[in-house]
């Protein structure tokens, strides 16, 4: 199925620093898409939000995003509300993301929950490239059931959601999110398991080059972030270290705004670690 808007809808951001202070050095895109301002962040580094004229995302519709985070810069990425995927009688939507992360640089991707609706179908893939050890990553991704309130609970086609993050050449994480409500028992035991919302996150390890102290440090953020899990009673996940060091989240709830505010709380820990 063709595009609504006749081609591909892109966004490119390029964030570098200047002057000790984060800036967008490069930034294109097309319809639907826009950037706004920039906004300035207390330690230097800018949020952007893509703002996008289109009510959500259509059959059809083919995005391709693009994030290239400089040495030393600090960016988050945000998004301006709930991302809607509207039902499609046909067809599918499509989305790409590439991230580059250098040194000493750091990406907050922090879009808001996604919305698939009855009869939808989207495939997102997002391959993210971390130079080295000092480029730092907090990645997260919420996905509802669909319009609960609508009575539209797990009836989208197809959601599918890929991701691999790099470090180096080294292919250090690979998610293969991948549902088909009606071959799948989503509430059953190995999947939603009753609950209505699921978060996955990804937080790079930090790294100061001191073996010793990392490893303090990282055990250290691992036990504060099971912490705030014990403390959510409307929530059910856990948080796993991979063999790099890395960590990585996934947590249930039955509300978007629950994981969103733990997610906050979760940041803020990890954006307090310099």
């Amino acid at each position: 199925m063709d595009n609504k808007f006749g081609k591909i809808s892109r966004i490119q951001a390029c964030a570098a620093v200047r002057d000790g202070k984060t800036i967008l050095e490069d930034l294109s895109f097309t319809a639907p898409y826009k950037i706004m301002v920039p906004f300035e962040k207390e330690n230097d580094g800018i949020q952007i939000m893509p703002l996008c004229a289109s009510a959500g995302i259509m059959a059809g519709d083919s995005q391709e995003f693009s994030y290239h985070v400089k040495e030393g810069a600090n960016l988050e990425v945000l998004s301006q509300s709930f991302e809607k995927i509207h039902k499609m009688d046909e067809g599918s939507a499509f989305r790409t993301i590439e991230i580059q992360v250098e040194q000493n640089a750091i990406l907050y991707y922090y879009p808001q929950p996604v919305i698939p609706f009855s009869g939808s179908a989207f495939d997102s893939t997002m391959t993210i490239c971390l130079e080295d050890k000092t480029s730092r990553l907090f990645l997260l991704e919420v996905i509802s059931c669909g319009r609960n309130a609508h009575e539209e609970r797990f009836q989208y086609r197809r959601f599918s959601s890929r991701v691999r993050i790099y470090r180096g050449e080294k292919l250090i994480y690979q998610d293969n999110t991948c549902y088909e409500p009606e071959k799948m028992p989503m509430e059953g035991i190995g999947m939603y398991e009753g609950y209505t919302h699921m978060a996955n996150l990804f937080l790079s390890e930090i790294y100061t080059g001191q073996d010793s102290t990392d490893k303090e440090i990282n055990l250290e953020l691992q036990e504060k972030i099971w912490k705030l899990l014990d403390e959510e009673p409307d929530t059910d996940g856990g948080v796993t270290r991979l063999t790099t060091g890395d960590l990585v989240l996934r947590i249930f709830a039955h509300r978007a705004q629950t994981l969103q505010q733990l997610a906050d709380k979760i940041k803020k820990l990890y954006e307090a670690i310099h």
